[in-house]
C-alpha cells in the first residue's frame, strides 16, 4: 500500500497507508487529522484543506485549475508548493508523497 507523509500543523510527521482512489484530502481526513477541516467535503469550493507539497514532489500531484488556483490566492499561507488536497487524487504514482497541512486562515 502506498505511503502518504502528513506533517501537522505542530511539525509532528505521521506515516499513513494511502488508499488508491480516493483525494489525498480524504486520505487525510480518513485517519483522524482534525486540524485539516475540508469543510466543503472535497469540491473545490474552499480552502480549508490547503496544504504545503515537498518541493520535490510537487510535479506529481498535477496541474492546479483555475478555481484551485483562485481559492489558493485567498490564503494568506499560499506558496509555490500550496495545494489543496481535495484536488489530488492519490494514486501508486504518489507513494512516499508529503505534505503539511497549511496554517489556517
Amino acid at each position: 500500500m502506498p505511503k502518504l507523509f502528513v506533517v501537522t500543523r505542530e511539525g509532528e510527521e505521521k506515516v499513513i497507508d494511502g488508499q488508491v482512489g480516493l483525494s489525498v484530502m480524504e486520505n487525510i481526513r480518513d485517519n483522524g487529522f482534525d486540524e485539516l477541516l475540508a469543510l466543503c467535503g472535497g469540491c473545490c469550493s474552499c480552502a480549508t484543506c490547503h496544504v504545503i507539497i515537498d518541493a520535490g514532489d510537487f510535479e506529481k500531484t498535477g496541474k492546479v485549475g483555475d478555481d484551485e488556483n483562485d481559492l489558493l490566492d485567498s490564503s494568506d499561507h499560499r506558496v509555490d508548493t500550496s495545494r489543496l488536497s481535495c484536488q489530488i487524487p492519490f494514486t501508486e504514482a504518489l507513494d512516499g508523497l508529503r505534505v503539511t497541512i497549511a496554517p489556517e486562515d
